[in-house]
């Protein structure tokens, strides 16, 4: 097992990764304020691995109750959850009662938002079953709801307690979804460690075979990254650098899942399509050679993810655009590439420029 802390002073927690982490409840337990848990999974998650969880927690004297939800990126929003709340009234539970959430992205941000709001918040804990939410989602705190303006335009930071990475669970992820993951990986590379990204050019075949030492490697190097990171700025309010800078391609990216509907695309494969608008971009800022770019698209082509995005039109993608997080004042603050294993926030690209990076990564 692999353990880092995500060091956040009084609410500094472990990130624990590694095989047959599910039964480990040893390793729960001192998280637990109450016996008391209400476990939130989807359809998809809760049949492969609800009860692994559940035997354990049982075994140390939980009182667990499940909360499935509808799985997919369509159902983040106020529906689900209020399915949550509802469970949560239903069965009485305090605030002493602590959220796991046993799933990807999607569930972990809807548990992690019901964690903050039930009762102005109560004990969260992460157990992330899909390469994205194992090297970024569960850790640092942003939970939330989609809406439909703006992908994760709804949410509150909550910390959890614990993330517990069972990379056991990777061995039933469907192959897109591991490629999706790998978008996020890459993206820690581009953005701050290029001797991160030189080793994902080295080991990208036997990732995307599932190699589990490469996998706990890229997990570990990712959650570390995110880590130091967070830890500087938790609450993304630096003016230069800090958190903003893991929002690499994601500006185009939440263009791309809000203008196609949410689940048409994945995350990780409409951030891979935003990288690579974002790429395009500092190229053509004078930062990046064209030896660059094809160096980007050539790792992500590897991961099995896609290079081009949807044709929404022009004007549809920048409308979108303008709902994004970062804009400030009406500016459009973007994450851009200084160089490989540089990143930097960057508001003054011309409309013009920053429609030409579009269309020059956008499906015919």
């Amino acid at each position: 097992m692999r353990s880092l802390t995500l060091a956040l002073g009084t609410h500094s927690y472990p990130i624990l990764i590694g095989g047959d982490l599910l039964e480990r409840a040893d390793l729960v337990q001192p998280f637990l304020s109450s016996p008391r848990i209400a476990l939130v999974s989807n359809t998809t998650v809760a049949p492969l691995y609800l009860e692994r969880l559940l035997g354990g927690l049982e075994k140390v004297g939980a009182a667990v109750t499940p909360i499935i939800l509808p799985d997919g990126e369509a159902h983040k929003n106020w529906e689900s959850l209020n399915l949550i709340h509802d469970a949560l009234l239903a069965a009485r539970c305090d605030r002493a009662t602590t959220i796991v959430a046993l799933g990807g992205g999607v569930v972990g941000d809807l548990a992690g938002f019901a964690a903050a709001t039930y009762q102005r918040g109560v004990p969260f804990i992460q157990v992330p079953t899909t390469l994205l939410s194992q090297v970024d989602s569960s850790v640092g705190g942003k939970t939330g709801i989609n809406h439909p303006r703006g992908k994760n335009m709804v949410g509150a930071f909550w910390q959890p307690k614990l993330v517990l990475a069972d990379t056991d669970t990777l061995k039933t992820l469907p192959a897109r979804e591991l490629s999706a993951g790998l978008a996020e990986v890459i993206k820690y590379g581009l953005i701050r460690d290029l001797p991160f990204l030189e080793w994902l050019e080295a080991n990208m075949d036997g990732l995307v075979r599932r190699d589990g030492q490469l996998l706990a490697e890229a997990i570990e190097r990712s959650c570390a990254n995110k880590a130091e990171v967070v830890a500087a700025d938790e609450f993304e309010t630096a003016k230069e650098g800090g958190r903003a800078l893991l929002n690499l391609g994601h500006t185009f990216g939440h263009a791309i899942e809000t203008g196609m509907g949410y689940g048409e695309w994945l995350h990780g494969e409409a951030v891979a399509a935003g990288t690579m608008m974002a790429t395009e971009l500092s190229r053509r800022l004078g930062w990046l050679s064209a030896a660059d770019v094809d160096r980007v698209r050539a790792l992500i082509l590897r991961a099995g993810l896609p290079v081009t995005g949807p044709d929404l039109g022009l004007a549809r993608y920048l409308e979108l655009m303008s709902h994004d997080k970062k804009v400030i004042a009406g500016s459009l603050r973007l994450i851009l590439l200084k160089s490989l294993g540089q990143a930097v926030i960057h508001a003054d690209a011309s409309p013009a420029e920053i429609a030409a990076a579009i269309e020059a990564c956008c499906d015919a």
